[in-house]
Order: C-alpha cells, then sequence, then structure tokens
C-alpha cells in the first residue's frame, strides 16, 4: 500500500484560491500580508526552544556544582570521593633505596613510614594512583657521556621495588599501563600503579634500554634530570647549567619519534627552556611535567616560564600537556639545599614561606596561563626533604583542593586537577602510538659509541 506520502497531491489552484467556508479566498501564508505573521512565529519558537534549551543546560550545570556541600573541606572531600588525585611524581622507590637498601621486608606499609607516603596516608588522602618515580643519581659521566656506570642496573632495581611492592601490597595497588587499566583499578577500590623513568641519563645513551623499560612498565621519560644527557639540556639544580646541544641533540629528537611511537609520556621536568620548547614542537603526541611550578610565581630554573606556557593548549599553534604542580618548597619560593637522595628543601617557596595558599598560586597561574584543563598535581612526596606548611604529606591533598573551591574553582576543574587532565593527556600519547604503530623500532644510536 503506497505510503500518504506518495498518494499525496498537490491542489490544482495555490491555497489563495481555495475557498473558504464561507466562499472567501483562503489567504496564502506566503503571500505578502501573511509572511511577516508566518516568520515571526517561527522566530518566536525558535527562540523559545533555545531558551529551554539554555535553561535546562543550566539546570543541570547548577545542579551538579550546587550538589556540593558549602563547606570547602568537605566540598573537596565530595569531589575526591568521586574523583581520586592521581599524582604525577612519587619517590617511593627511592626512598626504599636510599633507607631500606631495597629490602622490601625491612618496613610495613601499612605502618607509618619515615618521609610522606604509606597506605594510611594514602587513604586518606583519596589517593587514586600515582607515577612511581624510578631515579637515580645524575652525576658527571665526561663530557662524551661515555664513562661506565650503574645506573641502567640501579634503574632496573628501582623497577623491580617498585612492582615487587605493588605485588607485596595487591589489596591497594594495582599495576597500571594504560588509561583503560588507571580506570579500572579505580573503579575496584585500588591505587593505580604507574611508573615514569626520571631522567635520560638512566637509558645508557640506548633507545633499546628505553624499549626495555616500556616493556617492564614504564610509561613517561623524564628527558633530562638535573645534568645534560646525551639526549638533552637540564635546567640544573639551583641555577642553569651551561648547555651541551642547544636544546635537544639530534639522538634526543630520536628519542621524542621513539616515546611517541611507544605511547610514552615525554616529560619536560627537568629540562631546559630550550629542550622544553624543541620537544613540544616536536612531540605528535601531549606532553607532560611531573614535577614543576610557575616561574611568574617564583623564579627558579626548575619552574615553567610563561611563553612556554603559552605553547601548552588545545589548537592552532598549541601542543596539549600538563603541567603537574610540584610541592618542593625551593620550586615556590627561593634557595636550594645541596641535593641528598632526590631532595632539595623545595622550588615553590623559602623554607617557611611555603604554604597551602601558594601552591595554589601555582595551579591558578598555570591555569590563567595555559588553561585549567592543563594543570595537574606532582607533589614530588618521598623526594623532597621539605614540604609547604599544610601540604605535609600524601594525606593533605584535600586541603590544597578545598583552597581552590575557596577561590571559585567548580567540581569540574577540580575533576580535571585531580586526575581528568592527566587522563586526557595520556589518551592523547596512547592514540600517538596507535598512529604510528606501523613504523618499526628507531635504530638511531649514540655516534660517539666506540662499540658499534
Amino acid at each position: 500500500m503506497p505510503s500518504p506520502t506518495t498518494e499525496e497531491r498537490a491542489p490544482l489552484l495555490p491555497s489563495s484560491h481555495i475557498p473558504d467556508a464561507h466562499g472567501l479566498p483562503t489567504p496564502d501564508a506566503d503571500s505578502p500580508t501573511e509572511r511577516p505573521r508566518h516568520t515571526s512565529l517561527q522566530i518566536t519558537l525558535s527562540n523559545l526552544i533555545a531558551l529551554l534549551l539554555i535553561s535546562a543546560v543550566v539546570a543541570i550545570v547548577t545542579y551538579f556544582e550546587q550538589g556540593l556541600p558549602d563547606d570547602p573541606t568537605r566540598a573537596a572531600l565530595s569531589i575526591l570521593e568521586s574523583a581520586p588525585v592521581i599524582d604525577g611524581h612519587i619517590d617511593l622507590p627511592e626512598l626504599v633505596r636510599v633507607v631500606y637498601k631495597n629490602n622490601i621486608t625491612a618496613f610495613d606499609l601499612h605502618e607509618r613510614m619515615p618521609a610522606h607516603v604509606d597506605i594510611p596516608r594514602i587513604r586518606k588522602g583519596h589517593v587514586g594512583g600515582f607515577f612511581w618515580s624510578v631515579y637515580v643519581p645524575c652525576k658527571d659521566d665526561g663530557p662524551d657521556f661515555l664513562v661506565p656506570t650503574n645506573r641502567v642496573r640501579d634503574t632496573l632495581e628501582q623497577i623491580d621495588v617498585a612492582k615487587l611492592l605493588i605485588q607485596q601490597y595487591s589489596d591497594t595497588f594495582l599495576l597500571a599501563t594504560s588509561t583503560v587499566e588507571i580506570k579500572e583499578a579505580i573503579r575496584v577500590g585500588k591505587v593505580a600503579s604507574l611508573i615514569g623513568v626520571e631522567g635520560g641519563h638512566q637509558l645508557g645513551n640506548s633507545l633499546a634500554v628505553l624499549r626495555q623499560y616500556q616493556a617492564l612498565g614504564a610509561r613517561y621519560l623524564t628527558l633530562t634530570h638535573s645534568c645534560n644527557n646525551a639526549f638533552a639540556d637540564s635546567a640544573g639544580i639551583s641555577t642553569p647549567v651551561p648547555p651541551t646541544h642547544g636544546g635537544l641533540s639530534k639522538l634526543g629528537e630520536d628519542l621524542v619519534h621513539e616515546l611517541n611511537r611507544l605511547g610514552m609520556l615525554i616529560d619536560l621536568s627537568h629540562t631546559s627552556d630550550e629542550t622544553a620548547v624543541q620537544a613540544l614542537q616536536l612531540s605528535r603526541a601531549p606532553v607532560m611535567w611531573s614535577h614543576s611550578s610557575a616561574r611568574a610565581v617564583h623564579n627558579h630554573p626548575r619552574n615553567v616560564p610563561d611563553y612556554i606556557l603559552e605553547m601548552v593548549g588545545i589548537g592552532k599553534g598549541k601542543k596539549d600537556g600538563i603541567v603537574m604542580v610540584g610541592f618542593l618548597v625551593v620550586w615556590v619560593w627561593a634557595r636550594v639545599l645541596i641535593e641528598q637522595i632526590n631532595f632539595s628543601s623545595g622550588f615553590v617557596a623559602n623554607p617557611g614561606n611555603a604554604s597551602v595558599a601558594v601552591v595554589a598560586d601555582h595551579v591558578e597561574h598555570i591555569g590563567r596561563i595555559a588553561g585549567r584543563k592543563h594543570v595537574g598535581i606532582g607533589s614530588d612526596y618521598d623526594g623532597v626533604s621539605s614540604t609547604p606548611v599544610g601540604l605535609e604529606d600524601i594525606s593533605t591533598y584535600p586541603a590544597l583542593f578545598a583552597e581552590l573551591y575557596r577561590r571559585g574553582w567548580t567540581r569540574s576543574e577540580l575533576v580535571g586537577l585531580a586526575s581528568g587532565n592527566l587522563l586526557r593527556v595520556f589518551e592523547g600519547a596512547e592514540a600517538t602510538a596507535r598512529q604510528l604503530s606501523h613504523l618499526p623500532p628507531s635504530m638511531a644510536r649514540y655516534l660517539n659509541r666506540t662499540d658499534l
């Protein structure tokens, strides 16, 4: 049976000539006299629909935001219960190395540890995950970076410590190597445990070593630590070190490409400004600063200057990324003490002057310049000798979120700060790796080697 539409026929006469019940022609809606009334009705209906849609969106957003308690502390706890913190940099493996000589039977993470991190305080701080930083000291290995060292051995031991602890305390931790695994760990109430390698000096000048770290679970590489290496120039500790390459070396460029291919995040903390700019421009994937702060708030070479923050974002001429604010005191005010372990006195404030409010200033400044979708938390707990007042250990994250809520940050912005921004950046690196999966491994090698 034909549909009513196919059976419908156009009238033989224009509608203006079809008589009404009184024998008068029916006005044509398209006639000059009727068109204004018809158009006015369309505009009114369109405006009404638009108003209803806007009202619905406003109501949803308002409900989402107003569902929080007025008290900033209670509001922060409410947010973190549904979106726990993923910290970009925790130095627990290095603490175990220095204090316990890598003996994981010499302590109990369920009991209070000597520095900033243990399981009770992790739970109190509403932690959903963190990168276990694997770090070995960055000592001089000669002008050509060829002095033999034990760094690769020591890095493997650090990875071993991290994975053994994750396994031993499987009631709390779950190894994660992807965003899917991070979300699953949080869903089942575990702490997603990722591995990051803190320095290109730990690669033994070899991309093959990088690939093996990735196979063992590492998901970011900090291009440098406090010394230059065969791949890139460092920011140094308290003052910039003389550059070796003017940023990235040729092998460093190959390293960036290989990190993109492997789906590992490029970490620009500790790098020189030139290294950071070149890596930002070269990388096809989003980048991160796992534990850095804002140089405009405190002028320290380890912090990120505004002109680099302006390169971070989504859109033409920008690169997606995240700056994860560190809690090291000197990063936010001044004065660096001699390094011990990975410890300095801090990069956020003068000792005695750093506070939750000062750290919030760094977060807000990065949010203003790069955008609030490009800032996260990278405390450096267990790797710093002093912390801001109010952020003494891993249990205190809610204090920072309460301070930012007090300053007007919305629930969605604080969810991004806690974990959402990092997950987006990591997903971007994973997407880039899928796009590059057809490429073979890089066979680039350090040309100063004499054995190949």
